[in-house]
């Protein structure tokens, strides 16, 4: 029988970080708003709605919201959400084989024993064309081949973030600028509230079952399959697993704060996360393109299945996440 372990109430994820920080972008519609930190790898601080129910308004979010001393650190792992460029999840030994040379991304900074979640997370990115309610960042990557482990290949990434009423849109986009293939994938890392009753339901075909270097082993059924189409708890195993063919639309609910956040993507987002460890109060459902350590995939069937994808000089990719907040 699992531990229970302390978990924290809406209240408990109130947020002492300051939107008038000069280095952050605040967007707003109606009692919406989003806090952006550019220079923390372009990602979003918080997300919440300011209600007016109690006798002082108060904030009710529906990302997990960074602290000041998250934005202090530069620490993207403690902020609201996070992008991933120019791959998701990790790679093994940060290795990979490709058009007959060896990607070698060991030492490039990462902290990680396996490459993970590629570069563009741990860079600043840059502010472009915005409104009150939604933003442009812009990112590239020049190759520096004096550099241990840096990314070989030039590609451009952007961000449009914008509020749609209450809810959220995330667009990315990439361009290889190379003038050879490059291998590729991308996605979000969102992070939510992890309260005693918080349910996910996603409909998902199958799990990548991992070891304990969170690398996968093998795609097959798993408890958690089921779980998920009629409502899994977050406490109901020990996750940090890749599902297959989901639906491209998962649900995070609340049902004792009678909300709910739904989260839906486009292709080619065909690939979902689930992190939920056991014995702790992290909780994030990510869309992503790949599965973790896609590259070093072998055969075509299993590139296919992986998510395995590669842009050739000059071509583009760009797909929306949504967010859609509900209250009942």
């Amino acid at each position: 029988m699992r531990e229970a372990i302390p978990h924290p109430s809406a209240a408990d994820f109130a947020t002492d970080l300051r939107i008038d920080d000069p280095s952050l972008v605040v967007l707003s519609s109606g009692d919406t708003t989003l806090v952006v930190a550019p220079e923390v790898g372009g990602a979003i601080a918080a997300y919440f709605i300011t209600t007016h129910e109690q006798a002082s308004p108060r904030a009710l979010h529906w990302l997990r919201p960074a602290t000041r001393a998250a934005l202090a650190a530069r620490d993207p792992l403690r902020m609201a959400s996070f992008p991933l460029f120019p791959y998701c999840n990790r790679i093994r030994d940060g290795r990979f084989a490709f058009e007959g040379r060896v990607i070698d991304l060991s030492g490039d900074g990462n902290r990680y024993a396996h490459a993970l979640h590629g570069h563009a997370w741990r860079r600043p990115w840059r502010v472009g064309a915005r409104t009150a309610s939604s933003v442009e960042l812009h990112f590239e990557h020049v190759p520096d081949s004096g550099a241990r482990g840096d990314w070989p290949f030039r590609y451009r990434a952007t961000q449009r973030i914008e509020l749609l009423g209450d809810a959220l849109r995330v667009t990315l986009a990439a361009e290889n600028l190379s003038d050879s293939a490059m291998p590729f994938g991308m996605g979000h890392h969102p992070y939510y509230p992890r309260t005693a009753n918080t349910v996910i339901t996603a409909q998902v075909e199958q799990m990548w079952h991992a070891d304990a270097d969170v690398l996968p082993t093998h795609l097959g059924p798993h408890p958690a399959v089921d779980a998920l189409k009629t409502g899994m708890s977050a406490d109901a195993f020990d996750l940090d697993n890749n599902f297959s063919n989901w639906a491209r639309s998962a649900t995070i609910a609340w049902p004792d704060e009678r909300r709910r956040v739904t989260m839906t993507a486009d292709a080619p987002f065909n690939h979902m996360v689930i992190f939920a460890p056991a014995n702790d109060v992290q909780l994030c459902v990510e869309p992503v393109t790949n599965t973790t350590d896609c590259f070093n995939a072998t055969t075509d069937e299993a590139r296919e299945r992986a998510g395995y994808r590669v842009l050739q000089p000059g071509e583009t990719i760009s797909a929306e996440i949504n967010w859609t907040p509900q209250r009942d």
